[in-house]
């Protein structure tokens, strides 16, 4: 359990889950991952969020022994999604003159997880709304597909602290030491990456408040260098480049393009380039590699030729960068094939799908093995990549 302090009146009653291996069925969480939840203890009293069923035994445990005895007046709920709705029922039927607060959109998805869209207990909140609670006030903003469509945040005014929902969320436990900005970008450009558009609009509308703190959903509570964060999700939610340097990312079948995948490294390394990362498809976490592909300016996309098409995991890694809207990069290509290489072309159509994704020339074409012709393309690519 970890224990959190925030201020006299805003209370941490989230959990930390350390059982979970797949986050959202499909993201690895070595270190787990946190639920957040809060209390803000007043005249009234506002419960911000649940959280996931798996934890919600022990979620209840806290937040009863943080109330000491009072009965929470509201439930504010910023996000539907199961991690942090799940407990809505429980939490009603625990508190039965406690009302829920949320927008339209929020009530109409109560009525599908639960049954009910809690027409006789509910205060159906807009943009610009607010909630007194005695001496705090709380000012509700939209923040439309950040990364559901009812997603709001709420503006604390009197501690100038910021409910962000998903918002600067990370992946990690609390009692676990994890670097913000790597399990930061990981979880946003996986989860939130999308939707850079409906992000730079929240941004805009947080501009506009004295921010202090801010509370997301999961990860640390933040309340230093906050123009970091900000920085941060502004890059990352505009698709420009955090930082300069290539990512190779590379799918090989038996070590040929693997090789030449290394070997470019080196080339690079040697003219110069100081961030240069290379990521096996197969073998690593896809969630990271595509995070590393938002990271650096330059990727490189080495695949063999497999099936008339690409191989497998070459396949998944780019429509994973689709999906996520991924885009104004430079891209050098490597292919292989031992008979009919196809994979170069299949890449350039993939990318071309893509918006501001410059193919770097040349592209280099190896026939099972390198050799001296290959090798001299590799230089080429390399100097292209440098210039």
């Amino acid at each position: 359990m970890t224990d959190i302090t925030i201020s006299d009146s805003i209370k941490y009653v989230g959990v930390d889950d350390h059982d979970i291996d797949l986050f959202e069925g499909q993201y690895r969480v070595p270190d787990g991952v946190s639920y957040n939840s809060y209390l803000i203890m007043d005249e009234k009293i506002a419960l911000m969020d649940t959280v996931d069923r798996r934890k919600g035994g022990e979620w209840m445990a806290r937040l009863d022994k943080a109330l000491a005895g009072r009965t929470p007046d509201y439930l504010v709920t910023l996000h539907m999604e199961p991690d942090h709705a799940a407990n809505i029922s429980a939490v009603m039927a625990r508190y039965p003159d406690m009302r829920i607060v949320g927008n339209a959109k929020t009530f109409a998805m109560t009525a599908q997880f639960f049954g009910t869209d809690y027409a006789d207990r509910r205060i159906v909140v807009t943009e610009g709304g607010t909630l007194e609670l005695g001496t705090h006030t709380l000012h509700f903003v939209m923040a439309p597909m950040v990364h559901w469509p009812e997603v709001m945040v709420a503006y604390e005014q009197t501690e100038k602290t910021l409910f962000s929902a998903d918002a600067f969320g990370r992946f990690g436990a609390l009692d676990v030491e994890t670097p913000w900005d790597d399990e930061a970008r990981r979880y946003f450009i996986n989860i939130v990456g999308k939707y850079g558009v409906n992000v730079q609009a929240l941004l805009k509308k947080a501009a506009a408040l004295d921010i202090a703190r801010i509370c997301p959903l999961h990860g640390p509570v933040l309340e230093e260098n906050l123009c970091h964060y900000t920085g941060k999700y502004l890059t990352w939610s505009s698709y420009e480049p955090e930082e300069k340097g290539v990512m190779i990312a590379y799918a090989s079948i038996y070590g040929n393009t693997a090789g030449a995948a290394c070997r470019l490294a080196e080339m690079l390394r040697r003219r110069g380039e100081k961030n240069v990362v290379l990521y096996d498809l197969a073998q690593c976490d896809m969630a990271e590699a595509t995070a590393e592909a938002f990271r650096y300016d330059r990727v490189v996309l080495a695949s063999s030729t497999y099936d008339a098409g690409l191989f497998p995991v070459m396949e998944t890694f780019i429509s994973r960068l689709k999906s996520k809207n991924w885009q104004r990069r430079t891209v050098g290509l490597i292919e292989n094939g031992t008979w009919a290489p196809a994979a170069a072309r299949i890449m350039c159509e993939r990318l071309s799908q893509m918006k501001a994704v410059t193919v770097a020339e040349p592209v280099v074409t190896l026939r099972s093995a390198m050799n001296a012709a290959s090798e001299k393309q590799l230089e080429a690519l390399a100097e292209a990549l440098t210039a």
